[in-house]
């Protein structure tokens, strides 16, 4: 007996091509490793880390070749942390009710199950902004303003930059507020100005130093931390390069993600994100961890420190910066209770999802599902635009 799915198959590539190539602009930045092979919840998946380079040495004449340290390649992991699905169903009478739009609705129901599922890995990627190193902007306000225009990607790049972040493939997703200001420029769409008609005629969000730009629907909101009236807490300050502070004098809450400002008059200028928060209460002091690669200048004793507004975070990273791990979920040996079940791949994204048709009395249910885990491995390579 020939697979019962055989025939929608057209209709759920339909569904597929439809809801990929939505506003969905972390899943195409990120580097993602996804496949057909099925994978169980929590599972564990192993990939290498190189370390960093070792110390250089004076080149100096010998009888024999050099003598290198060994150098650890250490397994890093990802997990499988969601495996979900979307459901829906059909009975027989509500079949013969529709008669001809059977097909077109069965399409649109493939593609609002895809949607979802989608939707909550593009929302678990945008939500990996707490772990960025740094920030730029003001919270609170849209970025491209007419005034500061793409001085803000100027920014970021440096920022990247500066952290040895890599160059080659960098990424930025913005909100549709940020992307309708983006295009307002008038530069940008000036093809003589700007270089590329792209922008100018299919209104695509261009290269801007370096960075593909991109939206989503996704891009996470932060919520400030209510504390108030943080000071450095260490005699001896604390160099460059450090990330674990301690504060005293503040109250209320530092949290993860909160932008951390030195507002020593020409100190520090830079916009630290907070890795681990704390919270401040009367007579306690307060430890918090910045992302790495920590302070880019050393802070006093005494320095006052002052969280920044709520913000839109947008996000700038090199590409590699960013895992997802795209799976389909497990079934068990020899099958369960579907009829049939079969894995739809979309050629552009790589998304495969596993579709499987269980036939009850009288109806039909369908389910669509998928397993994912999402990782920011390199803080460094992280940055917020905030909005």
């Amino acid at each position: 007996m020939p697979n019962t799915l055989t025939g929608l198959i057209p209709t759920i590539f339909t569904a597929a091509d439809t809801v990929l190539r939505e506003t969905t602009g972390f899943i195409p930045a990120v580097t993602m490793d996804a496949s057909g092979e099925a994978a169980a919840k929590n599972q564990t998946i192993t990939y290498p880390v190189t370390s960093a380079a070792n110390t250089t040495a004076d080149i100096a004449p010998a009888a024999t070749g050099p003598d290198p340290a060994a150098q650890t390649v250490a397994p890093a992991t990802m997990t499988i942390s969601k495996v979900k699905s979307s459901t829906f169903f059909w009975e027989a009478e509500e079949q013969l009710g529709i008669g001809g739009l059977y097909n077109k609705i069965l399409a649109d129901q493939f593609a609002q199950c895809m949607r979802s599922l989608v939707n909550e890995v593009e929302a678990d990627l945008a939500a990996l902004y707490v772990n960025a190193s740094r920030a730029y902007g003001t919270g609170g306000t849209t970025p491209f303003d007419s005034t500061n225009k793409v001085a803000f990607t100027a920014q970021l790049h440096k920022i990247l930059k500066d952290n040895g972040a890599p160059m080659s493939d960098l990424q930025l997703v913005v909100d549709t507020t940020a992307g309708a200001a983006l295009r307002t420029l008038v530069e940008l769409y000036k093809v003589n100005e700007s270089g590329n008609e792209a922008m100018l005629r299919r209104g695509v969000l261009q290269d801007l130093h370096g960075f593909a730009v991109r939206e989503s629907a996704q891009v996470a909101s932060h919520t400030k931390g209510a504390g108030t009236g943080f000071k450095v807490d260490l005699t001896a300050g604390y160099a460059a390069g450090l990330t674990a502070i301690h504060t005293d004098t503040g109250l209320g809450a530092i949290k993860a993600g909160d932008v951390i400002t030195n507002v020593k008059t020409g100190r520090d200028t830079n916009k630290y994100v907070v890795k681990t928060g704390g919270t401040g209460t009367t007579g306690v002091d307060t430890d918090i961890v910045l992302q790495n690669p920590g302070l880019k200048v050393a802070w006093v004793n005494n320095d006052d420190l002052t969280i920044g507004n709520s913000y839109t975070a947008n996000m700038a990273f090199s590409k590699s910066a960013i895992h997802l791990l795209m799976r389909i979920p497990a079934m068990p040996a020899g099958g369960d209770s579907a009829d049939d079940v079969t894995v739809v791949t979309d050629p552009i994204t790589g998304i495969s999802f596993q579709v499987a048709m269980y036939r009850q009395r009288r109806r039909i249910a369908y389910e669509v599902g998928l397993a994912w885990g999402v990782k920011a491995v390199k803080p460094e390579a992280m940055a917020i635009l905030l909005g």
